[in-house]
């Protein structure tokens, strides 16, 4: 594999190329030289060349990707270089990149997850490390993350490289022992995994009782993707607390201001909730931390959260958005592909994903 030989995506990778890193960590300067020498040790490494087709394809995208964010989110601090927040930023560009150009789904996703935590393994195990390994896992294969770590260790010129590969063969071996290696960690129930991720210091192994009292579905996905569609079909008979409704009683676009918008659809939910009556949230729901805002909402009044995650493709998505009666600007659409966060199992209790079947 050569940087020669990248795919025709569309990438900026003359960004990669102008972006500094600190010399630390990063002795062999610029991101792509770093990405080169990164592709140059994947391949010879034998954890990779073992594994099937599929699982090396979605490795080797982790790697061209890995730190795809670093030109946005690279800064000088107190005289050093720094990129906070790269893995992170760099799992929504990876997401909204493959999208477009069509990577199935579950593909797309396991190449997101390995970008979000490819920098746990080499971090070694410290405090927070068991709830950072099983957090990793429920997104991540973390066999898969342990190679691209292990290629992100050697593609690059470091004060202590062995010090970074010692980390990363332990913590494989922790995962192992955790029984997370090459599967999300093993919770004794959907709500034990919910309570566990809402608390700090919860043992990962408590089966948590179940005092849940009622239901709510939490529809997530883009403008268009269906979720009225499935809505009819599965939920006919719940109430619909629906904030595109409420939208359209208000006069109130999708650009504008939203506070008046959410104020009244948390107080409709919480009508459903006191008379422990289950009900639909008709949301587009693609930020983790406003999801987690309302599911706390939900939680509190002892619901049982189902988040329902509705996909389309993309021609068929803008299609349908187009088709719709409120239909929805596609520069709106664009500035929630920057922000697009799918849910994963790590904020509710059962997690259902409607997204288009493999090629």
């Amino acid at each position: 594999m050569a940087l020669t030989c990248l795919p025709d995506w569309p990438v900026d990778w003359d960004a990669l190329r102008r972006c500094p890193q600190d010399p630390v960590h990063h002795a062999e300067g610029d991101v792509f030289t770093h990405l080169g020498m990164v592709l140059t040790e994947l391949e010879g490494l034998a954890g990779w060349r073992t594994l099937d087709e599929i699982r090396r394809r979605i490795v080797y995208h982790a790697v061209l990707l890995h730190d795809i964010a670093k030109p946005q989110c690279t800064r000088r601090e107190d005289g050093r270089i720094t990129s906070r927040g790269h893995a992170a930023r760099g799992a929504l560009d990876a997401r909204r990149l493959l999208w477009e150009i069509g990577i199935p789904f579950e593909e797309r996703e396991a190449v997101c997850g390995l970008v979000r935590h490819h920098m746990a393994p080499m971090h070694g195990l410290g405090d927070g490390a068991e709830e950072t390994a099983i957090r990793a896992s429920q997104t991540a294969q973390c066999d898969l993350l342990c190679v691209l770590a292990e290629a992100d260790a050697r593609g690059r010129i470091c004060q202590d490289p062995r010090a970074l590969l010692d980390n990363v063969a332990l913590f494989r071996e922790y995962c192992a022992e955790l029984g997370c290696l090459e599967r999300p960690f093993p919770f004794a129930s959907g709500h034990s995994r919910f309570e566990y991720f809402r608390s700090e210091g919860r043992d990962p192994r408590y089966h948590a009782f179940d005092s849940t009292v009622t239901q709510v579905t939490m529809m997530a996905g883009l403008p268009g993707a269906g979720k009225d569609h499935w809505i009819r079909e599965n939920r006919p008979d719940w109430p619909v607390v629906s904030l595109d409704r409420i939208r359209e009683v208000r006069g109130i676009p999708h650009g504008g201001p939203q506070g008046e918008v959410a104020a009244e659809a948390r107080e409709q939910a919480r009508g459903y909730l006191r008379e422990r009556r289950p009900f639909v949230w008709n949301a587009c729901s693609l930020n983790r931390d406003l999801r987690r805002r309302t599911i706390d909402l939900f939680a509190s009044y002892g619901a049982r959260v189902e988040i329902v995650y509705v996909e389309a493709p993309k021609e068929v998505l803008y299609r349908q958005n187009r088709q719709r009666d409120k239909v929805v600007p596609e520069a709106g659409i664009a500035k929630m592909l920057n922000k697009w966060e799918i849910p994963d199992v790590t904020e509710c209790h059962d997690l259902v994903m409607v997204v288009p079947p493999a090629a």
